[in-house]
């Protein structure tokens, strides 16, 4: 093989006639071509193989091994391999063969000097433009993953920065109300296992997990005189209350965001009932969003299991047997039926949620009066199963 300056492209020559070979060898030196003379076709595969030729220049008519099966065996190593042909006019048919066969191009013995050049220049052309488009569409694959895997990343902290927007947006509430933050955490989990007990698609229970934490968010603009009186309310107190309904919805509408457009819906509708008893606005039956009716069996459910300064707490059997059976202040019919169903069927779910997040509460007390005595006893959260452990950071629970 003989390397030039210039190198306008590299070429296996393969011809069993020495005089043939050494001309077209010379030519395309002299041109710029770094070439490999070849006068056994047997060992061309081998050498073929052994360096990335840009085009091969084989004769069509040898001895042992013909023009035409070298080309089959180059097109099986590689099918865009440009190769051309040298033949006699004689044998122009198999030229033509060897067209039809994937031959880049042919050329009629004797040749004039320029034909070949011009031949070979186009073959390498093509060669490199196809590398090149290759190299382009790598490129292009790579720039379009790259930019992929950016937006990913960007809609990854905008989801994020969402949900801990929510997530301070759900502290409002704690802060204007006796509930605690594991109330609204629990409420999250209620609402996702009815979802998924009614079969719900997975984007609405994503949402329904968050969007509930903001059910009653329109309490912030309750006077504390109604909001934290340590009894019943009167019948005023109750219609001030149960404005906090669509003071939330207020809050929360017109976003563009599917969450909050989900936990405007709850605010406004968590306290209408099935048989139109509800309230703000006495909707009844279908007329109520599902989100609404999930939530009010989330929100009664926890509401009946947890101190009031009106009430005492209720064991699970009991507030089971209110909700799905009544006590006349609730009832049954206030419910949807088949999330009613689906209540009935995920009951011991609820009670497990109620007592793993309940347990976190005792744990948050005894840990600040143990706190204020200055004891060494060991932390009571690391005692905690695992599947009731409050994350360390507050998040709402995640589907």
């Amino acid at each position: 093989m003989v390397m030039n300056n210039e190198n306008n492209g590299s070429v296996l020559v393969i011809d069993d006639d020495p005089l043939t070979l050494n001309a077209v060898n010379v030519l395309l030196e002299t041109h710029g071509f770094i070439t490999f003379p070849c006068n056994d076709p047997e060992s061309a595969i081998d050498i073929f193989r052994s360096f990335p030729f840009d085009v091969v220049l084989t004769d069509v008519n040898m001895p042992s091994v013909s023009g035409l099966e070298l080309l089959e065996e180059i097109q099986g190593l590689q099918t865009e391999k440009p190769v051309i042909v040298m033949t006699a006019y004689a044998e122009l048919n198999t030229a033509v063969r060897a067209i039809n066969r994937g031959a880049f191009d042919f050329i009629l013995k004797p040749f004039p000097p320029e034909y070949l050049i011009n031949a070979i220049k186009k073959a390498v052309n093509y060669i490199r433009l196809r590398e090149m488009e290759k190299n382009y569409k790598k490129d292009l694959e790579n720039s379009v993953k790259h930019k992929t895997e950016e937006l990913v990343n960007a809609f990854a902290k905008m989801k994020n920065m969402n949900i801990e927007v929510i997530q301070r947006l759900t502290k409002v509430t704690e802060y204007r109300d006796t509930d605690t933050g594991n109330h609204i955490a629990r409420i999250g989990l209620y609402s996702r296992s009815l979802a998924n007990a009614l079969c719900m698609p997975g984007e609405f229970i994503d949402q329904i997990a968050f969007a509930s934490s903001m059910h009653d968010i329109g309490k912030v603009g309750i006077p504390d005189r109604v909001l934290l009186k340590p009894g019943r309310l009167t019948d005023k107190e109750f219609e001030i209350m149960k404005t906090h309904t669509a003071i939330g919805s207020n809050i929360l509408e017109g976003s563009s965001h599917c969450i909050i457009q989900m936990a405007s819906s709850i605010a406004l509708h968590h306290h209408e009932r099935w048989d139109g008893t509800g309230y703000p606005g006495g909707l009844k039956g279908d007329e109520i969003p599902v989100e609404g009716m999930i939530v009010i069996i989330a929100d009664q459910y926890d509401a009946l299991r947890n101190r009031r300064p009106y009430k005492p707490p209720l064991g699970h059997e009991d507030v089971f047997r209110i909700i799905t059976e009544g006590d006349g202040r609730t009832e049954p019919g206030h419910f949807h039926p088949d999330i009613l169903n689906a209540f009935n069927e995920k009951a011991p779910e609820f009670n497990e949620i109620f007592n793993s997040l309940n347990n976190i509460e005792k744990y948050n007390e005894l840990s600040l009066h143990s706190n204020a005595k200055g004891s060494d006893e060991t932390c009571l959260r690391c005692s905690l199963p695992d599947e009731i452990k409050q994350p360390e950071s507050g998040s709402l629970p995640m589907c």
